[in-house]
């Protein structure tokens, strides 16, 4: 959860110099996320077709190259569950 709050805390940060400085932030932010986004569909494109040429279907070429893992990341709290469990399976 750490990682989310310091990257709020840094877009905070930089609105407020923005603000500072009298200028508009480079991109609405609506634009900014579809761009990015984007982004994170297009880095997976080439291994997801690589995948599939190879003769793997698009659910198992999507889970075989790890690209929800890639695009989504961990959801927040996932660490604290898999910690949770390795406890249990110590003891």
């Amino acid at each position: 959860m750490k990682p989310y709050v310091f990257s709020l805390l840094a877009g905070v940060l930089a609105g407020v110099v923005y603000y500072a400085i009298g200028v508009a932030s480079p991109a609405p932010p609506a634009i900014a996320l579809i761009g990015l986004l984007g982004m994170l569909a297009g880095e997976q494109i080439i291994p997801l077709v690589g995948r599939m040429a190879s003769g793997l279907k698009l659910k198992a070429a999507w889970r075989d190259a790890k690209c929800g893992a890639h695009m989504f990341g961990p959801l927040p709290g996932s660490q604290a569950r898999n910690n949770t469990t390795g406890d249990q399976n110590r003891g």
